[in-house]
């Protein structure tokens, strides 16, 4: 599919989801701090949005950067998060990360991506969403959102996240990378569903491809 066509699709998409609510990073991103993103991006892993918020809220209200979050024990932790997905592992990741935040970055989340990935907890999803929400610099973060309806809409034809973030850096301008993520998490969330998504009141369906779409409504 031609650069020219994403783009004048992704534009659709973006009308279509201004009035539904962002996903629950990008809601934290406007404190435009990189540690509670990171740490929201965690605690996001196969976790409702609401839930995350929650638990973003209770344990950023008590700790709210590295030092503060290693003063807690880890029952406290776990007690914060609850109920987000493996919250024990997520607790036990956070606390791993701040300390190594500490001890080899000053306290500060690193800006580079292969940095980023030396964390506990944190793989190329998460990296990637850091970079652009917390540092403003370009990346593509391919969750099964993105990966998913990249294929739908037929601008990428790829069996892996990786393979789907390549392809997309050739299509789609830098100008864009930062805000697909959101958009296409927003996009999915609410008519671009895994299974029967709402392609009757979807703007975009003169463009999509519909792959893998068996049912819709």
């Amino acid at each position: 599919m031609s650069a020219s066509r994403v783009l004048k699709t992704l534009k659709f998409i973006k009308a279509q989801i201004k009035d539904y609510i962002v996903p629950s990073v990008t809601q934290v991103s406007k404190s435009h701090d990189p540690y509670q993103i990171l740490v929201s991006c965690i605690l996001s892993l196969r976790t409702k949005d609401k839930t995350t918020i929650q638990a973003s809220q209770r344990l950023f209200k008590i700790a709210d950067k590295p030092e503060s979050v290693l003063k807690l024990t880890v029952g406290k932790m776990q007690r914060l998060i609850y109920p987000v997905g493996f919250y024990r592992n997520k607790s036990r990741a956070i606390l791993s990360l701040s300390k190594k935040l500490l001890e080899d970055f000053s306290g500060k989340v690193p800006d580079s991506l292969n940095e980023l990935l030396e964390l506990n907890g944190v793989g190329r999803k998460t990296a990637n969403l850091v970079l652009g929400l917390g540092f403003g610099i370009p990346a593509i973060c391919v969750d099964t959102h993105v990966h998913r309806i990249s294929n739908r809409l037929g601008w990428v034809k790829t069996s892996s996240p990786f393979q789907t973030e390549l392809v997309l850096q050739k299509i789609i301008p830098r100008r864009e990378w930062i805000e697909l993520n959101t958009a296409l998490v927003t996009f999915g969330q609410n008519l671009c569903f895994p299974v029967s998504p709402f392609c009757s009141k979807c703007n975009v369906y003169g463009f999509c491809k519909r792959r893998k779409v068996d049912k819709s409504r």
